[in-house]
């Protein structure tokens, strides 16, 4: 069977490319169904994209990369087409979109925007065979059992990173590039709780509060959660697509109080409170007792000096922790890394060296922020391949 256009992988970059992509396009998973990830996400109400969305959300080894795609199709754009197929959506902290019913509804869009163009959908496919022929690509596929042989073209590698391995994410866009001599970067989880194997955050499981986490890299103000296992929430999630391993990360355990002032005057005004009750009306009062041994909370307000409240505020402000490790890509949200930019045209995507071949969303080295970001990359970079394919038929 031959096609001008073969995409492999249903998920948000694959299903908006094959929308864009002109007629004659096969677009092949093999899952049962598309776009789990856009099923799963957002608590099942997937946060579509964001306000904020630009190139300075992204990290990438080249930061300029993205600019083209994002902004030839932005958030806007994506909002008009939510919008053209009547889908509710409201707005959460810090430009987060969402639906207001199921993230389904983004999917039967995308499904839609897919049988207007007249792609063909092969799911529960399996690609066992790839060659690069005079005038495209062959494909050896299984297709629920059955041997399929296919040619195209153009090829559009949109199989995503090796985040969640349990919806079945695997490393097949790095592989397909090293077949190609295209370069990939070094990969690795990102948007992950980090751990700390001595279980020192056990009593703190499920409290949370807005912090402050940063490294010599970035810092993020969102919420913290602790866990068994050490750090969640978004702040942790955010900030560890900057970490390493060996780095510190530095918790700031009230940004937005003057706790300084606060103490100063509590002393003056309840000096017989104990340090760790003042501090229980600022602070979630099981992180005051875990704090307690190691800043003896119990002392009272009356009793400090101007330089211990300030040595105090210091260490609240101040929280040096070294994490062991994350939890990996089991619960990644995305992969931090993948086809080197170098290799690809930033307008269209394609593979500089290898005509034909097209690269985008999480299988490329970008990866955006927790809150739509990712999201917004699929959508731009299927855009970008999708109508450059249609344009140079």
């Amino acid at each position: 069977m031959e096609f001008e256009t073969v995409i492999l992988g249903a998920g948000a970059a694959g299903l908006m490319c094959a929308a864009h992509a002109g007629p004659n396009v096969l677009l092949i998973d093999h899952a049962r169904a598309p776009g789990e990830k856009i099923r799963i996400s957002g608590g099942g109400r997937c946060n579509f994209t964001n306000l904020h969305a630009g190139p300075g959300n992204f990290l990438s080894r080249n930061p300029h990369f993205a600019k083209s795609a994002l902004a030839r199709y932005t958030q806007w754009d994506f909002l008009d087409l939510v919008q053209r197929h009547d889908i509710a959506w409201h707005e959460k902290t810090l430009g987060q979109l969402f639906c207001d019913g199921s993230a389904r509804q983004i999917i039967a869009m995308l499904m839609a925007e897919l049988d207007r163009a007249g792609a063909t959908l092969w799911l529960q496919t399996a690609l066992r065979d790839l060659r690069k022929t005079e005038t495209g690509f062959a494909l050896s596929l299984d297709r629920e059992g059955t041997r399929r042989e296919v040619g195209c073209k153009t090829l559009v590698l949109a199989t995503g990173g090796k985040s969640i391995p349990k919806m079945g994410a695997t490393g097949l866009a790095y592989d397909i590039a090293a077949q190609f001599d295209l370069p990939v970067t070094e990969t690795r989880p990102a948007l992950v709780p980090l751990t700390f194997p001595d279980g020192r955050f056990s009593d703190l499981s499920g409290v949370s509060l807005a912090a402050r986490l940063s490294n010599q890299h970035a810092s993020f103000d969102e919420a913290l959660l602790f866990t068994h296992r050490g750090l969640s929430g978004p702040a942790v999630l955010q900030l560890s697509s900057y970490w390493r391993e060996g780095e510190d990360i530095t918790v700031n355990l009230a940004p937005d109080l003057a706790l300084r002032d606060i103490l100063r005057n509590q002393r003056q005004r309840e000096g017989r409170r104990q340090l760790g009750t003042e501090l229980s009306r600022h602070l979630p009062a099981r992180l005051v007792q875990h704090l307690s041994t190691r800043l003896n909370l119990s002392e009272r307000l009356a009793d400090q000096s101007d330089k211990a409240l300030d040595a105090l505020v210091a260490a609240l402000s101040d929280w040096r922790l070294t994490p062991g490790g994350s939890e990996g890509y089991r619960t990644a949200e995305v992969t931090l890394g993948g086809i080197d930019t170098a290799a690809l045209s930033s307008k269209t995507m394609q593979a500089q060296s290898v005509p034909g071949l097209y690269a985008i969303g999480e299988a490329v080295d970008v990866t955006g922020w927790l809150g739509g970001y990712n999201f917004q990359w699929a959508w731009s970079s299927g855009h970008a391949a999708g109508t450059a394919i249609a344009t140079h038929r």
